[in-house]
């Protein structure tokens, strides 16, 4: 017999058709239109019509049948529990490249999960290897039009992903993407680069295969392998250099030029690590075709000056704006370390009353080679600024911090951290607005 899927609805909205048709939390959403629901997506695809009946079982046992009309598209204004409505897929892969496996032991349980489900693809926006997706997942993406979809690929070579992955598969389930493809569906592709093993001629033969994923395969970006201190055991990685860095741009430019002449995009795009480690500039905004890989710090640096710079103006542009005099502290990773100065530069040179001090933290958690500011922890950020001159406040980026929560990677609480530098900590959003706000207002 087939397991029934029940979902516990965890919240109903104010005003909804579901708090009016009496639906509570801890109600069960048995079927909808006589169909099973195994996850969010049978629930989106079945109550987008303007009629349809739900099933729903109550905590006695209880079960109402409700007919509801409503418009097309129109949210029932439930919540579940679990945003999915089903088991996480974890990662069968044993990627050579792979950070959770470079992770210390002792660190909160949630970190070490690899998930590699395809349907957080299309919620969270993650990014999958196909590996571990059946035919009728394929099946279920193409039914229910599921764009865009994010895939891992590494490299077009077989064999090779194969290797990257340590799986026998891995190879075999490039075909998904074609199967994909054929159907429209939407993709944004990362080739995780690795000094040796998918770079140099391999790069380009990933490049020219994917390129002919297009128009479906919208971008893809590549990005160094990040290696933290924690390798003994693991597959030999080295760090890129200033010379490997100008290789590999020469490479994405090359075919930029190329893709863009023929088909009006960019597509194959290099993450910003490439341009500082190779000392060269940033490309300007056009070259990023509208920042479909913001997520895998794609232009982010360009982004952020853009708005920066766009907001300044105005700012300056505004009679009678009065900028109080006040001292502040920025905390970053050494990656955007000097483009958080040069703006803060700019904004002392037109406000003298303004003292900026711009705090580049090193990685001893993770290690020098982690430049990154999503990666540094509390006890860094203590370490580090403790006998520094902090001034009226402390402004540190929103990506230190677990989503939606005030805790960084080794479960210090922003809390804690105020209390032991003894300074108001304001947590600062991605955006060049968003950082001239937080320091002028």
């Amino acid at each position: 017999m087939k397991k029934e899927h029940l979902h516990i609805v965890e919240q109903v909205a104010p005003d909804s058709i579901a708090e009016e048709l009496e639906i509570e939390s801890g109600d069960a959403i048995v079927a909808i239109n006589g169909n099973a629901i195994e996850d969010i997506f049978d629930y989106q695809y079945f109550t987008q019509d303007e009629y349809i009946e739900v099933l729903i079982r109550k905590p006695s046992g209880e079960e109402w049948l409700l007919e509801i009309d409503k418009e097309y598209d129109e949210d029932l204004g439930i919540t579940f529990a679990n945003g999915l409505m089903d088991e996480y897929r974890s990662c069968r892969n044993k990627c050579i490249f792979c950070f959770i496996d470079q992770m210390p032991k002792g660190m909160r349980d949630t970190l070490y999960f690899k998930d590699d489900d395809s349907r957080l693809s299309f919620l969270q926006g993650n990014y999958v290897t196909l590996t571990n997706m059946s035919d009728e997942d394929i099946d279920r993406i193409i039914r229910y039009n599921l764009s865009p979809i994010n895939v891992s690929f590494q490299t077009t070579n077989p064999e090779l992903r194969c290797k990257m992955l340590n799986n026998r598969f891995a190879g075999q389930a490039l075909e998904k993407a074609w199967r994909l493809a054929r159907a429209g569906i939407a993709m944004n592709g990362q080739i995780v680069l690795c000094k040796g093993v998918n770079d140099g001629e391999e790069l380009e033969r990933s490049i020219r295969d994917l390129s002919e994923f297009l128009p479906n395969l919208e971008s893809v970006s590549v990005v160094p392998v990040g290696l933290s201190k924690y390798r003994e055991g693991l597959f030999p990685l080295e760090p890129f250099t200033k010379e490997d860095a100008r290789k590999v741009l020469s490479i994405i430019h090359r075919w930029q030029d190329k893709l863009f002449c023929a088909q009006g995009v960019h597509f194959i795009h290099a993450s910003d690590e490439w341009y500082i480690l190779a000392e060269e500039d940033l490309p300007e905004e056009e070259r990023y075709d509208g920042y479909l890989q913001l997520e895998n710090g794609v232009g982010m640096l360009r982004l952020l000056m853009d708005e920066f710079q766009e907001a300044f103006e105005t700012l300056k542009r505004t009679k009678g704006a009065e900028i109080l005099p006040k001292e502040i502290s920025v905390a970053t990773g050494k990656l955007a370390h000097s483009f958080i100065a040069d703006m803060a530069g700019q904004l002392m040179a037109q406000y003298p009353q303004l003292s900026i001090h711009v705090y580049p933290i090193k990685n001893d958690f993770f290690g020098e080679m982690i430049t990154v500011s999503g990666l540094l922890t509390g006890q860094d950020l203590l370490a580090q600024l403790k006998t520094r001159p902090l001034g009226d406040k402390l402004l540190l980026p929103q990506n230190m911090f677990k989503s939606g929560e005030t805790i960084f990677l080794d479960d210090m609480t922003l809390d804690t951290l105020e209390k032991a530098l003894q300074v108001p900590i304001d947590i600062v959003k991605s955006s060049g607005q968003d950082f001239l706000n937080a320091i002028v207002f």
